[in-house]
């Protein structure tokens, strides 16, 4: 096994971007760890073709007992790699429901989990990241925003909320940690499941429906792998922090 010179850590990573930013990462001397509800084996057998090292932490996080047990075993691995040159934090787990209008959002359950999932695990996998790391190491966190967390959507009170909040607290944490290179990044428009599940939601609970239809219809969405593809050039770029919310459209 060679010498870990980077550990990168990405929620999320089972699937859609999560899974190919972190196929995209994966390098020599590098080691991927992946948090998510199912375990990649695809990620691990990529990570293996191309001689990345891979851990695999099972947990959800939009339980609170399930982010506690990420950060517990996420502790432990960084702990183990305390000599690596570089250490980068991707908080990719997210998700859209629920889509209602405020009206409809009479399910505290399905608010609560969004907001634990969408912002309350990246406090939380932040927080030890930066606890956990050593200072004098290349330190680097990648929130995933969205557009819909700067202009609000109908339909997307919650997501574009929780999103909106993800901006700030990167906002707040570049103030904090100097030393920290952190940036909230739209990712634009990708075939993912969760677009597949935007078109398939009724336009009473989400009116926009007909527009994802067709970017659909239009080939207008682009693909996980291209999104991937140009995050993980923009992350690992010197440039990287210098403007702490972006859109990786802009670097198309």
């Amino acid at each position: 096994m060679s010498v870990i010179r980077d550990v990168i850590v990405v929620s999320g990573a089972s699937r859609g971007l999560g899974l190919a930013l972190a196929k995209q990462l994966a390098q020599p001397q590098r080691l991927i760890i992946s948090l998510a509800r199912n375990n990649p084996h695809e990620l691990a057998t990529h990570c293996q073709a191309v001689q990345a090292s891979h851990q695999f932490i099972h947990a959800d996080l939009a339980l609170t007992q399930g982010c506690m047990h990420a950060i517990q075993q996420l502790q432990q691995l960084l702990a183990n790699h305390q000599h690596a040159q570089s250490f980068w934090l991707v908080n990719n787990a997210g998700t859209v429901a629920p889509m209602a209008q405020s009206h409809q959002l009479d399910d505290p359950y399905l608010v609560s989990h969004a907001l634990q999932l969408n912002l309350g695990s990246l406090i939380s996998l932040s927080a030890s990241f930066l606890a956990h790391t050593p200072s004098h190491a290349d330190r680097r966190i990648l929130n995933i925003s969205s557009g819909a967390g700067r202009k609000a959507v109908p339909g997307w009170g919650v997501y574009g909320a929780t999103k909106a909040a993800v901006d700030h607290f990167t906002h707040t944490l570049a103030l904090e940690h100097t030393h920290v290179r952190a940036v909230a990044l739209a990712p634009g428009v990708i075939d993912t499941d969760m677009q597949a599940d935007i078109r398939q939601t009724s336009p009473d609970l989400f009116p926009n429906r007909e527009r994802f239809i067709d970017l659909h219809q239009n080939q207008q969405l682009a693909s996980a792998e291209f999104t991937a593809e140009h995050i993980a050039r923009y992350l690992a770029n010197e440039t990287f922090g210098t403007q702490t919310v972006d859109d990786i459209r802009h670097y198309f």
